[in-house]
């Protein structure tokens, strides 16, 4: 792909994310109108409140930060042309057993237990995704049923367990007892809610960043997303490309639940992350970004502008806190059309990098 072809690529992304966003908060506009309220007033708070003030800044990075890596988690199977839905599972789990250990855990030192625990938290997401990763990486069983069907049993599983064998008998609702605060993250500054657990979602972010743009494992990922035929008959090892994918996703979406219990919960409840849910969040994020790294980035600040501003709707206006979420439904309503304008130069289904530079590039070769 040359200079022309990858901006216009890039303008057309940059296109087909904003339309969809542009036609929801119409249509939002239109229900809060129906609502007796001004429309433009609610936006303005929304976004004032969230992106205008040293404080709402501060509070929207705090909330991209799991947004951004549950963004990437989904992002970098679905470019590999695997569906690993199971997101929310993995950051689920995650946080439940970090819940725990951070509390069992809480007599050592801060500078161990908080890098401690972002380490287990990422071990437990690459567990969980280790079941639907062998059944597709050896038998080619669909991952999408698999990683769906998985989310529901962990959640059962993890409900039993904290009403039951770890429920906190102080607690006046159903959570596991409080982590210790030496498993909780400093804050950067101190009048704000912003962790350092942001500046590792930042270090994890730059890294895959790399990985994407600028390794041999980022071209093979783009291959075998856009034919898996063909990357196979170039020498690809393919059930080693999905084990890899697959697991970095788990990993990805594991950190995603650690920082999110150390950094905002402290405890693990059944609404622990929240409605629709932190891992479903990450594939808006992906489509929003349309699978790029840069896009993922600005997805997941426009994501959480979106969510913190939701509170401030309700807290400085009449208008109900279910109009943030139908704007969130619209989006990916009509996120999943996928595309509103198609470039005029690049053909349907045709490639966009040339065949020759993947082989030149799977055998080690100049491009």
């Amino acid at each position: 792909m040359d200079r022309k072809e990858k901006l216009n690529s890039l303008k057309y992304s940059i296109i087909n994310s904003i339309i969809p966003i542009l036609i929801a908060f119409g249509i939002g506009a239109i229900a809060i109108i129906l609502a007796k309220e001004n429309p433009l007033s609610a936006y303005g708070t929304l976004f004032y409140r969230s992106l205008f003030n040293i404080k709402g800044i501060f509070n929207t990075l705090h909330f991209a930060g799991p947004l951004i890596l549950t963004g990437l988690a989904i992002a970098i199977s679905f470019k590999a042309g695997l569906f690993n839905m199971g997101i929310e599972g993995q950051l689920l789990s995650a946080g439940f057993v970090v819940a725990v250990m951070g509390n069992v855990w809480g007599e050592l030192p801060k500078t161990v237990l908080v890098p401690l625990l972002l380490v287990v938290g990422v071990l437990v997401g690459v567990i969980v995704a280790i079941i639907p990763t062998m059944l597709k990486a050896f038998y080619n069983v669909n991952e999408m049923v698999v990683t769906l069907l998985l989310n529901y049993a962990i959640i059962h599983i993890l409900q039993y367990l904290t009403e039951n064998t770890f429920r906190d008998p102080s607690s006046g609702y159903v959570s596991t007892p409080r982590i210790s605060s030496n498993a909780i993250p400093s804050r950067i500054f101190e009048d704000y809610r912003l962790t350092t657990f942001f500046i590792v979602a930042i270090v994890v972010y730059v890294i895959f960043y790399f990985i994407m743009k600028r390794s041999k494992l980022g071209f093979e990922i783009t291959a075998l997303g856009q034919n898996r035929n063909f990357a196979e008959a170039t020498g690809m090892r393919i059930q080693k490309k999905i084990i890899i994918i697959m697991l970095a996703s788990g990993a990805l979406a594991g950190l995603a639940g650690a920082g999110w219990m150390m950094s905002e919960k402290y405890a693990y409840t059944l609404s622990f992350s929240g409605i629709p849910g932190l891992g479903w969040d990450g594939m808006l994020i992906a489509l929003l970004g349309s699978h790029s790294p840069i896009g993922i980035l600005i997805a997941a600040v426009f994501y959480a502008v979106v969510k913190t501003g939701s509170s401030n709707i309700a807290i400085f206006t009449s208008v109900p806190y279910e109009i943030v979420i139908l704007l969130q439904a619209l989006i990916v309503l009509f996120l999943s059309l996928k595309v509103f304008v198609k470039p005029k130069e690049l053909k349907l289904g045709e490639p966009s990098v040339p065949k020759k530079r993947f082989k030149n590039l799977f055998k080690g070769g100049k491009e």
